[in-house]
């Protein structure tokens, strides 16, 4: 979340009513085997709230919240596109904005190193490993 990699990205959902800029290392992401992260398929990175800046669409965004609301994620309702979440964990440091790197005009998942939470168990403690995390109920 710190340090000299951070670089302003643009970004935003498939329609273009929310746009937003970011401070944010989108050379590596991460990916969770929770049960919304793995249907929409994100890939994620961890921002501080100050390097987040909403550009517009603040009136096009809708917000899911489930289980322990520890994340509001942030929709087009429009296009349906999920784009950010705005959270609070305390082993990420505290507020945290989690962006979508797909939503931002220049990412390339080819070219990103990833690495892997376990979020289906609320195993936050066990940290990003290399591999993903198995799925089990």
């Amino acid at each position: 979340m710190t340090g000299s990699s951070l670089t302003r990205h643009q970004g935003g959902c498939h329609c273009g009513a929310v746009r937003y800029e970011v401070d944010i290392d989108a050379a590596t992401g991460t990916m969770c085997n929770c049960t919304v992260c793995t249907k929409i398929n994100s890939v994620g990175a961890i921002a501080r709230p100050a390097a987040f800046t909403l550009v517009s669409g603040a009136d096009s965004l809708s917000t899911y919240e489930w289980g322990g609301k520890t994340a509001q994620r942030k929709f087009c309702k429009h296009c349906g596109v999920h784009c950010f979440a705005f959270g609070h964990l305390d082993v990420l440091g505290g507020d945290y904005v989690a962006i979508h790197l797909n939503t931002l005009d220049d990412f390339d998942l080819s070219k990103a190193k990833l690495s892997y939470w376990d979020g289906r168990n609320n195993n936050w403690q066990g940290g990003q490993r290399p591999t993903p995390w198995p799925i089990t109920a």
